[in-house]
C-alpha cells in the first residue's frame, strides 16, 4: 500500500499537471470503485482542481465550491499520467480522470478490487473520512508519546494504526523499528522516554530520508514504480537476506495477510519472535533463538552429492525376486 513518502511524491508530481485545471470527463470502468452517490460525478466536470492533499493514506483532489473527491489506492492501486486523452487500461483499469494537460488513470492489479473513490460536498463531509492521526513529521515528541502510550499495543500495531500516526503502513514501520533497534512487539506503554524519544528520532529520518529517495528517483516525471518492496530497504520485504548492519538473516512474522520483518540480531537481542500458527504446529520444536535457526537449518542441509547419487542408485535398483 502506498504509505506517506509515496503518496507525498505523487501529490508532487500532480501539482503542476493538475493545480488550477478543469477536470473535462471522469470515466470509470469499475462499478466497485464509487463509493458515493452525492454529489454526482458529472457535477465535478468543467471545475478546476484548487488543491491537492493527503488525508492518511487518501488522495485528496479539491475542487472549485468545495468539492472534493478522495482516492484511497489501497494495496494494489496505482496512478499512471498520460500526456494526452486516454482510457483506462484492459483489466487493470478503474478509472480515467481527463485534463486539458493529460489524462490521470487508477489501476489495481490483482483479482480484489480494494481501491475506494469517493465523492464529497463540503469540509465536513471530508473531515469524516480523516482517521484522525498525527502527522509523522509535524508532532512533537510529547504529542508522539501521549499517542502511543494513549493504550498498550504493540510498537508494529501503533505505529502503523491510522488513528495515532498518519500515513504509516506495514512497509515503513518495518523500516522504523529496524533503525530505532526496537522489536516489533514490544509494548507502547513500557517504553522509557529515552526508547520513546529514539523511536521518534528513527520514524522522522526513515520518512524523510524515504521521501527525498523517491523524489530523486521521480525528478519531474510521474511516479511509475510505487512498491513497498524496495532493494534499499533494510527489512521489509527481506525475509532470508542478510541484515546491511549485522549481516544476520532477516525473519518475519506473518498474520493474515500482513508480514513484518525484523532483524532478530538487532532488535530482538537474538529471540526469534513466532507468529500464531507457527507457534502453535510446532509446539515445543519452535526455534527460540537466531542461533537454535541456524544450527537447525545447518543440520538441515542436504547429503553430500556423492551421497545423493549413492541414494538415488540404491533406489533405482530393480527387487530381487
Amino acid at each position: 500500500m502506498p504509505e506517506l513518502p509515496d503518496l507525498t511524491v505523487y501529490l508532487e508530481a500532480l501539482a503542476p499537471r493538475v493545480l488550477g485545471q478543469p477536470l473535462e470527463r471522469v470515466q470509470l470502468t469499475s462499478i466497485s470503485l464509487l463509493r458515493s452517490v452525492d454529489p454526482p460525478l458529472s457535477e465535478f466536470h468543467g471545475r478546476r482542481v484548487a488543491g491537492l492533499r493527503r488525508l492518511g493514506k487518501r488522495l485528496v483532489f479539491g475542487f472549485e465550491g468545495e468539492l472534493f473527491l478522495v482516492l484511497h489506492l489501497m494495496i494494489a492501486g496505482r496512478l499512471r499520467w498520460k500526456a494526452h486523452a486516454a482510457k483506462p487500461p484492459g483489466r487493470i483499469g478503474h478509472a480515467a480522470f481527463t485534463f486539458p494537460t493529460g489524462t490521470l488513470l487508477l489501476t489495481e492489479a490483482g483479482t480484489k478490487k480494494r481501491a475506494t473513490l469517493h465523492a464529497l460536498r463540503g469540509e465536513g463531509a471530508l473531515a469524516a473520512h480523516d482517521p484522525g492521526g498525527l502527522e509523522p513529521l509535524r508532532c512533537t515528541l510529547p504529542e508522539f508519546s501521549a499517542a502511543l502510550r494513549r493504550e498498550s499495543h504493540t510498537l508494529k500495531r501503533a505505529l502503523s494504526d491510522p488513528r495515532l500516526l498518519s500515513g504509516i503502513g506495514n512497509a515503513y514501520s518495518d523500516e522504523i523499528l529496524h533503525r530505532a533497534r526496537l522489536s516489533p512487539v514490544a509494548l507502547t506503554r513500557r517504553l522509557d522516554d529515552p526508547v520513546m524519544a529514539r523511536l521518534f528520532e528513527a520514524m522522522r529520518t526513515t520518512l524523510t530520508e524515504w521521501t527525498e529517495r523517491l523524489r530523486r528517483q521521480t525528478g519531474t516525471g510521474f511516479p511509475e514504480k510505487v512498491t513497498a518492496f524496495r532493494p534499499e530497504m533494510a527489512v521489509h520485504g527481506r525475509y532470508r537476506e542478510p541484515c546491511p548492519d549485522c549481516g544476520a538473516a532477516v525473519q518475519r512474522i506473518l498474520h493474515a495477510e500482513h508480514e513484518t520483518n525484523y532483524c532478530a540480531r538487532c532488535q530482538t537481542g537474538g529471540w526469534l519472535l513466532a507468529d500464531r500458527a507457527l507457534s502453535r504446529l510446532l509446539k515445543q520444536d519452535w526455534p527460540r533463538t537466531l542461533e537454535e535457526l541456524e544450527e537447525r537449518r545447518g543440520l538441515a542441509q542436504p547429503p553430500s552429492s556423492v551421497s545423493r547419487s549413492a541414494s538415488r542408485s540404491r533406489t533405482s535398483r530393480k527387487p530381487v525376486l
